[in-house]
């Protein structure tokens, strides 16, 4: 369970990454929180960029905001051809993507979907049901 100052930091972190982004004209910016549906962060970040260029420039900038910051371990994958960039900061993921990439994979309805079920719910089989 992160304590309140990990929350406090992340809320500052995704803080920045979203004025970041909005100030360098990043489309459909939206915020997920995923705390609770997943230990490896605590917020997503997903935006699209105009075009390859315009996603390489959201991604230059940020990455600069972020070590200006003081942030060491930045994971950053896709630079190469810019139709999606993951920025991996620790407590948030930033998914930067070209429109009809975005359109695509869709990741922003894969995290909205309900949680699996946790270890201790079973799921009753009825072999009389034949509903699908």
């Amino acid at each position: 369970m992160p304590s309140p100052q990990d929350s406090k930091e992340s809320r500052d972190l995704a803080n920045l990454i979203l004025d970041v982004l909005d100030e360098h004209s990043a489309q459909e910016i939206i915020e997920i929180d995923i705390r609770g549906k997943s230990s490896i962060s605590d917020y997503m970040i997903v935006a699209s960029g105009r075009s390859n260029r315009h996603v390489g420039a959201l991604s230059d900038y940020l990455i600069k905001s972020l070590k200006n910051t003081g942030k060491k371990n930045i994971g950053i994958e896709g630079l190469k051809s810019c139709d999606w960039v993951l920025i991996d900061v620790g407590d948030v993921i930033v998914h930067l993507f070209r429109p009809e990439v975005r359109a695509f994979y869709n990741i922003e309805k894969i995290w909205s979907m309900p949680s699996p079920l946790g270890l201790n719910e079973k799921i009753q089989y009825d072999p009389e049901n034949t509903e699908t």
